[in-house]
């Protein structure tokens, strides 16, 4: 999870998934404390709305009106496992989406039963059943007039039963067809016929300072409209997902999660599927799954059943201003590839440790997010042609990309903290058992850190493969590489079997 630090605060910022639907957490209730929970967005529309001449408001009760009644309530039922809530071997320094935890409650406290109506599990305790049924809500909207219905994948994730109301209150028992989990989106179908449906729109012409709208049934309050604008586009989260996300300030709380996110014309631009929440309720920071690429999994989801996702086979991770320097970038862009997987269509390509993709089919890759995100949207056996800089040069490189079935792209993390000084490396060849328990054949030994290495988190034990894409196989490496070193450097380190880029200010 990348983009934002989470930890300058006691109470760690978290990325709540907070579609209460998901079966075996708290449903559409309650999120607290550093719990994370998971929303829902729908897309709907029946009739175009006309955009709000001269900067006006938008009708937000015209695009109500219109798509109201092809968003559904989404409720559903399953069991889980309960266990004693305890947060003591919880990481602070990340942050979790937890689905199947919650803080429990007294059965004689006066709101157990009101939360109970929403999913809040309760009463869970060290006496607690091994399965408990559990229950959830969220949201979703009508596609098509014979019942296709789309959700977020977290929604349904677990359930046994679920059940769409319309807001006629006639309910269905879904089939759900299809769920995605990489992307967060879900296929249901209904049996039913002449069904009111929204129109999609698209996120291309979308703007940040845009108006937006939602409708969704947070807390199970069915229906419930809110406002406000596009924050950002494209925006890359820390939780290893493939979704490029549409920020907004709308309010959306549990329930929301599988809604649908409407532009000021009443044409669905997104899915309502995240949130940041330092108390795991709205607080200003909500995200929304592109309509275009939840239609992309619709569509292979109706086709065949399951969705296919493109891989290059790398570990990426975020270039910042000490990486820029390092590389001789002109601006901390573009995603620097950490390790490359063996017999990946990467390594098929060329691409090596140390090249940062800058363009991918012509589209700028500035954060390392992008790069993901991309490829997660494309499909396997694609061509991609890459824009890679490495060793101070442009590179052109076509790559065609595997299947992600296996094994996604992954995002290294890196540690942007820095020093001053002197590198303050102590170092020694490997020896030819270490070279096996490492599994590379050539390096240095880190045995000392101290200074700027130490400072950006070298630790002895580490294994330096390479300073700025130069190899360091001996210590007259090192040192003709430090010689034409900058302000900074970039370490290639080994630790516990992965391979990782740490930046390092020098004095």
């Amino acid at each position: 999870m990348n983009t934002t630090t989470l930890t300058s605060t006691p109470r760690r910022l978290i990325l709540a998934l907070v579609a209460a639907g998901a079966v075996g957490a708290m449903g559409a209730g309650l999120i607290t404390g550093h719990q994370a929970r998971a929303l829902t967005q729908p897309p709907a529309i029946v009739a175009q709305t006309p955009a709000a001449p001269g900067g006006a408001l938008p009708s937000f009760a015209q695009i109500t009106a219109q798509n109201g009644p092809a968003v559904v309530n989404i409720s559903v039922t399953g069991s889980t496992k309960t266990a004693m809530a305890d947060d003591d071997g919880e990481d602070e320094g990340q942050p979790t989406a937890r689905q199947g935890r919650g803080p429990q409650m007294d059965p004689n406290d006066p709101f157990y039963q009101f939360f109970r109506q929403f999913g809040f599990p309760g009463g869970a305790g060290p006496q607690a059943q091994p399965n408990v049924p559990t229950h959830g809500q969220g949201s979703g909207f009508i596609v098509s007039p014979d019942g296709l219905v789309l959700t977020n994948a977290h929604v349904v994730k677990g359930a046994s039963d679920v059940t769409v109301k319309l807001t006629d209150r006639r309910e269905f028992r879904a089939k759900v067809l299809g769920a995605d989990p990489k992307t967060d989106v879900a296929v249901l179908k209904i049996d039913a016929k002449d069904l009111p449906m929204v129109r999609l729109g698209s996120t291309r012409d979308l703007q940040v300072g845009e108006w937006v709208l939602a409708i969704g049934s947070p807390f199970g309050f069915e229906n419930s409209v809110t406002a406000g604008v596009v924050s950002a586009k494209g925006r890359s989260l820390p939780d290893d997902s493939l979704v490029p996300f549409i920020q907004t300030d709308v309010a959306v709380n549990p329930g929301n999660s599988g809604g649908p996110l409407f532009n000021a014309r009443g044409e669905v631009v997104g899915i309502n599927s995240q949130i940041y929440s330092r108390s795991g309720g709205y607080q200003g920071l909500s995200f929304s799954i592109p309509i275009e690429l939840a239609a992309k999994i619709k569509d292979q989801i109706v086709a065949t059943g399951k969705v296919r996702h493109a891989q290059l086979g790398v570990a990426v991770q975020e270039v910042n201003q000490a990486f820029a320097e390092s590389f001789n970038l002109d601006k901390p862009e573009g995603a620097l590839v950490a390790s490359v997987s063996k017999g990946s269509p990467a390594e098929k390509a060329g691409l090596q440790a140390g090249d940062v993709i800058r363009q991918v089919d012509g589209q700028p890759i500035v954060a390392s997010g992008d790069l993901p995100a991309w490829v997660g949207q494309a499909q396997p056996g694609q061509q991609a042609k890459l824009s890679v800089w490495r060793q101070g040069k442009p590179v052109e490189l076509t790559a065609t990309l595997g299947d992600a079935s296996d094994k996604a792209i992954k995002q290294a993390r890196n540690d942007d903290a820095v020093g001053k000084g002197q590198l303050g490396l102590s170092l020694r060849p490997l020896e030819r058992e270490e070279r096996q328990e490492v599994g590379v054949s050539e390096g240095l030994v880190i045995e000392q850190a101290r200074g700027p290495a130490a400072a950006a988190g070298v630790q002895p034990g580490d294994v330096l493969l390479a300073i700025n894409g130069a190899p360091a196989k001996n210590i007259e490496q090192v040192r003709a590489a430090m010689a034409k070193a900058g302000k900074s450097v970039a370490l290639l380190i080994a630790r516990d079997g992965n391979k990782i880029f740490v930046p390092v200010r020098l004095g």
